[in-house]
């Protein structure tokens, strides 16, 4: 019955905000236009479409706001005036009252508000779907005063989530029975992903041990700062984290005056996205304007500031391998190899015809290469190849529909900073490189020096396994004990066969990279 109430409510939000004559007047049929104007008498819908939108994707709650926050980024599917007003949905959230919010901090700690904080500043300094921040001052462990960020979990967040997801479960479910591209599709499993990350976001401390972990993925990389976490401060409710001092990436004017090189922005974007991507396989998957800022201090100067670590992604190595060598095949325009990985990673049934699904690629991607950003659309090429999809029953992935929003975030956020960037150009050399490195010596010798504790253990036992068994054997096991030994000498003659291979193979490799570092450089 919840289910029902909340599909009623949305649809009384929809009219209330007139978004059924927003979506009836964008076709051109003037038909539809007449209906349009029949259904908005009686309704003060004087405000902007723009505002109307917004404001209704607010009144329903965070799942259409995180919606919102993803259309905001996409200038090229929307007019101006709505991806203008979509915008304030990345960090202009209406706040929830101060008192709420202290009420929520002395809780979570069972103390009053100025025994946590040195100082604690009660207007919020940003508000979005899930939470808010507020600046404050804390003494750390080591008795040093340190500017932090404390961010707070907006009240109730949970039921409304809960009765948004029973909803779209019962949609994927109808879509799944109903409609002849249900299974293909997979809502379900979709439905369920999106579930798993959004229960994450509610959680901060598991936040809090995402950004962790990004934080010391991409220390080395110097591209991107990530704040520290400060744990005797974060709580389920409530996470503390170092205050960080930027501009955010929005701001293009100012940064410009500041003297920041955009074009190299924009590639250091990329980079740090394909990075997080295919070496780590954990990567920020909520990468819209309001989450970024970037850093004028002169000792960080032009490097971003990451934000908001609520929705992580994650991929497995056969992930990664496969999705790497799609990029490199599809950068080379081996589309052939494209169709070929499609198949053998049972995306695609195995009676597909090969030549079929590499005609099919080659008509999809083929116009958009040696294009500036500002002429090609990913959104357009991934709804080409959706279609395509459908033609050869090509199953949707669950795992990777974070990673496609995320690269449609990338486009969008790109397609801001530099229009004119060649996004293949400058992802080809980094994902070549990284091929390299997954087949070359040194990923051998990387995976021998992972199993070497494991077989370090093991060897050690075995003469005193071969001994109590020698000692311990009945009198009339001697053909066993004879089959043993001539077992024993097989397995050495093949052990010194397998050894001359692995050198020979090693050798091989050492061959292969440097024939490819020539053929790249």
């Amino acid at each position: 019955m919840s289910r029902l109430y909340r599909g009623v409510f949305i649809v009384w939000v929809a009219l209330r905000y007139g978004l059924d004559e927003l979506v009836l007047t964008s076709f051109q049929k003037p038909w539809l236009r007449i209906v349009a104007r029949i259904v908005s008498v009686g309704r003060n819908l004087d405000a902007p479409r723009g505002q109307r939108l917004r404001e209704a994707l607010e009144r329903l709650g965070p799942i259409f706001v995180k919606f919102g926050q993803v259309l905001s980024t996409r200038r090229d599917l929307l007019p101006p005036d709505i991806a203008d007003e979509l915008a304030w949905l990345q960090d202009r959230v209406p706040p929830f009252p101060s008192a709420i919010a202290i009420a929520t901090i002395e809780r979570a700690f069972r103390r009053p508000i100025a025994d946590i904080f040195v100082q604690f500043d009660e207007t919020p300094v940003a508000s979005a779907s899930i939470a808010q921040v507020h600046f404050a001052t804390i003494r750390d462990r080591q008795g040093i005063v340190r500017d932090v960020a404390v961010k707070v979990l907006r009240p109730g967040m949970r039921v409304v989530m809960e009765k948004d997801l029973a909803l779209m479960k019962m949609m994927a479910g109808w879509v799944e029975s109903l409609s002849a591209d249900g299974k293909r599709l997979k809502p379900r499993e979709v439905v369920a992903e999106f579930d798993k990350y959004l229960h994450d976001e509610l959680d901060l401390v598991r936040e809090a041990a995402n950004a962790a972990q990004l934080r010391r993925n991409m220390e080395t990389l110097e591209l991107v700062l990530i704040p520290e976490m400060f744990w005797d401060f974060c709580h389920p409710e409530v996470m503390v984290m170092e205050r960080m001092h930027g501009v955010p990436i929005a701001q293009l004017d100012r940064l410009r005056a500041a003297g920041v090189d955009i074009p190299k922005l924009a590639r250091d974007g990329v980079t740090i996205f394909f990075t997080q991507v295919f070496r780590d396989g954990f990567f920020h998957a909520d990468m819209h304007p309001g989450n970024i800022q970037v850093s004028l201090a002169p000792a960080t100067f032009g490097r971003y500031i990451s934000l908001d670590f609520g929705i992580v992604g994650t991929l497995t190595e056969s992930d990664k391998e496969y999705l790497a060598q799609n990029f490199v095949a599809f950068f080379r325009r081996d589309y052939k190899r494209v169709a070929e990985l499609h198949l053998e990673s049972g995306w695609v049934p195995e009676g597909t015809r090969i030549d079929e699904l590499e005609a099919a690629i080659r008509t999809v991607c083929e116009p958009y290469f040696d294009r500036p950003l500002k002429e090609i659309s990913l959104g357009m090429v991934l709804m080409r190849l959706f279609q395509t999809s459908r033609r050869f029953h090509v199953e949707i992935q669950p795992q990777l529909v974070l990673l496609q929003k995320t690269l449609l975030n990338i486009e969008g956020l790109g397609r801001q900073l530099d229009p004119e960037l060649d996004l293949w150009a400058t992802a080809k050399p980094f994902l070549e490189k990284w091929m390299i490195d997954q087949v070359g010596p040194k990923r051998l010798f990387a995976q021998l020096r992972a199993e070497a504790p494991r077989y370090a253990k093991l060897l050690p036992q075995f003469p005193r396994l071969l001994h109590e068994f020698l000692q311990n054997r009945p009198a009339d096991h001697r053909r066993e004990l004879l089959e043993l030994l001539a077992a024993q000498k097989r397995t050495n003659r093949l052990l010194q066969i397998v050894i001359a291979v692995g050198m020979g193979f090693v050798l091989g490799l050492i061959v292969m990279q440097a024939v490819v570092r020539i053929r790249l450089f």
